[in-house]
């Protein structure tokens, strides 16, 4: 009986780890880890490297766009508030 209540916990566990990691964006930045709460629950796009990247690369993504990758740049200081709102309206009007 001791033991299934181990098995139970352990799928438990498992089970909050695994929900935990389909509802985030997990973003790191050198090495910082942040997290963004995804739009929905899917594995795309669940570990991201802004790294060596451009913002205007990272903000064509859709998903992290929606889930506020913008905002997370300006906090950590990859961007401005002005060249945010450049690269958005530029974005915007292409599509």
């Amino acid at each position: 009986m001791k033991e299934r209540l181990k098995r139970y916990a352990l799928i438990a566990a498992a089970a909050a780890l695994l929900w935990f990691v389909v509802d985030n964006h997990f973003i790191m930045y050198g090495s910082d880890i942040h997290l963004l709460k995804k739009e929905e629950r899917n594995l795309h796009d669940t570990f991201v490297s802004l790294n060596n990247k451009r913002p205007a690369t990272v903000l064509k993504n859709d998903r992290l766009r929606e889930a506020g990758i913008g905002e997370l740049m300006v906090d950590i200081g990859m961007l401005s508030e002005e060249e945010l709102s450049r690269l958005e309206s530029k974005l915007d009007y292409s599509d």
